[in-house]
């Protein structure tokens, strides 16, 4: 069964993986003349900063760049929701920790109480072998 399952997400990856190999490929022959990158609005003849860059070099760091912003955004959107499952794991580690003194204290008390049943009983036992045998009521006699 392990073996079925490696074999299929092999084959999943070449189907995937293979395409987009030739596409990413495709793109960067096709768009590798340079592309003058800027970054002062001001001067567009003189710029204090310019580089030139290869146009899909630029694309895909603009890719990556707009991954990594939009998964920054998105784990900071979910800060509450971590915060909140850390709570509740606080509270289910106190609560389980809680139940198990109680379970504790209920077995000490369930032997005690058993202890002190047997005990009792032992007594009643010493107390009933102790005591002397009734002797009956005898009529006096009569004259």
């Amino acid at each position: 069964m392990r073996y079925k399952t490696i074999m299929l997400r092999k084959i999943v990856t070449l189907v995937v993986v293979l395409p987009l190999a030739a596409i990413i490929i495709a793109f960067a022959v096709a768009n590798r003349h340079g592309v003058t990158v800027t970054f002062d609005p001001f001067s567009s003849s003189n710029p204090a900063y310019a580089a030139t860059v290869p146009l899909f070099v630029l694309i895909f760091v603009l890719v990556i760049l707009g991954v990594v912003i939009g998964g920054v955004a998105a784990w900071l959107r979910q800060a509450h929701w971590r915060r909140a499952a850390r709570k509740l794991d606080g509270d289910n580690r106190r609560l389980l920790q809680e139940l198990s003194a109680v379970r504790e204290r209920l077995v000490v008390e369930t032997q005690r109480a058993s202890a002190a049943e047997a005990a009792a009983r032992e007594i009643a036992v010493q107390r009933d072998s102790d005591r002397p045998a009734p002797t009956p009521a005898i009529a006096p006699p009569t004259a």
